[in-house]
């Protein structure tokens, strides 16, 4: 199984992912703010993935700080979960992450600063490993929705690289895949950065499940031909009504599905559902450098001093999907009410 980032003594290992499909490349993180760089880089990305990065970037900050204690070590701590919160702000996970690591932390009262590390260190290995185990719970509730044979359309990279591990939208492939229903998938290219081309082809091609690459353009023909049975993408937050915030150009992709009859799953761990967030319109949309359009491997492909829009994600109605698949099982429409009961969320 592809390993996306974990723990060890020296420090934070990850692949970097902007390094594939030519190369496979892991990165060494040893002070926190390498961590940080890997995000704002997208050496690492993914929402599970970064909620990983960041439960451990913040461990490996206080592990940087042996020696505080009292409120040196508190303002450490404080400071660390401000600075990874700024990094990547729609994708929920990350912020799920400080939260749990703010709760381990406040049970770890009247203990030494080096015991408090040594805990939130244990804590933070735990959500990985957590993250990947219930990426594989996601994958065999969603593999029940995929018939014999089924072609499935997918878009950016929602597998292993997005994830500790398995991932959701893949993880379901490759549930289905290993129940020996033979799936083939088509992956959009996902402009601006390919992560369909350079990632999800990649991942698939090494596991030697069939996967046919498209550009982005070529969806909604595709979608028109009948040799679709579903489309599967993943998701970075996902709102109380059943609102998703995903790579952009999900939105166009749902509603060629919704036109043409297929079948649009969304599939996310719990800690992608944001409880805070009533609706899709409420989450904070990032956007990214101009340059990620404007040019290619270091090329230019755009005049020089040409205006960019470029938001990294956009928002996909309640009403165009048709089931949100979690470690839980499959939630159908209305989704509030579904995710709300198994996230424990109350009324407000």
């Amino acid at each position: 199984m592809i390993r996306t980032i974990w723990w060890e003594d020296d420090g934070v290992h990850l692949l970097d992912q902007r390094a594939l499909p030519g190369e496979e490349i892991y990165l060494v993180c040893r002070d926190y703010r390498e961590v940080i760089e890997a995000i704002s880089s997208l050496a690492v990305r993914g929402a599970p993935a970064l909620g990983v990065a960041v439960a451990l970037g913040i461990a490996l900050g206080l592990k940087q700080a042996a020696g505080a204690s009292g409120e040196e070590f508190q303002g450490r701590f404080e400071g660390l979960c401000r600075e990874f919160a700024r990094v990547r702000p729609t994708a929920r996970n990350p912020f799920w992450a400080i939260e749990r690591i703010r709760a381990l932390a406040a049970e770890q009262a009247g203990v030494s600063a080096e015991e408090k590390t040594a805990a939130l260190i244990r804590g933070a290995v735990a959500l990985a490993e957590e993250d990947a185990a219930n990426n594989r719970r996601l994958g065999e509730y969603g593999q029940t929705l995929i018939p014999p044979s089924a072609a499935i359309l997918t878009y950016c990279n929602a597998g292993a690289l997005a994830t500790a591990g398995y991932g959701t939208a893949l993880g379901i492939v490759r549930a289905a895949w290993a129940a020996g229903k033979g799936p083939e998938v088509y992956a959009c290219e996902t402009r601006p950065v390919l992560q369909g081309a350079r990632l999800t082809a990649w991942e698939l091609r090494k596991e030697g499940i069939p996967v046919t690459l498209i550009t982005d353009n070529m969806a909604g023909s595709l979608l028109a031909s009948g040799r679709i049975n579903c489309v599967i993408v993943g998701a970075d937050r996902i709102a109380r009504n059943g609102d998703t915030a995903n790579k952009i150009g999900t939105y166009t992709l749902a509603v060629l599905a919704r036109e043409n009859g297929v079948p649009f799953y969304v599939a996310a761990p719990l800690s992608t559902c944001d409880g805070a967030v009533g609706e899709g319109r409420e989450i904070v949309i990032e956007e990214r450098s101009g340059e990620e359009v404007t040019t290619f491997a270091g090329t230019r492909i755009a005049p020089a001093g040409v205006s960019v829009w470029n938001p990294a994600f956009d928002i996909t109605p309640c009403r165009y999907i048709s089931a949100i698949v979690t470690e839980r099982g499959i939630i159908g429409p209305p989704y509030k009410e579904g995710i709300e009961r198994q996230t424990n969320i109350k009324d407000r």
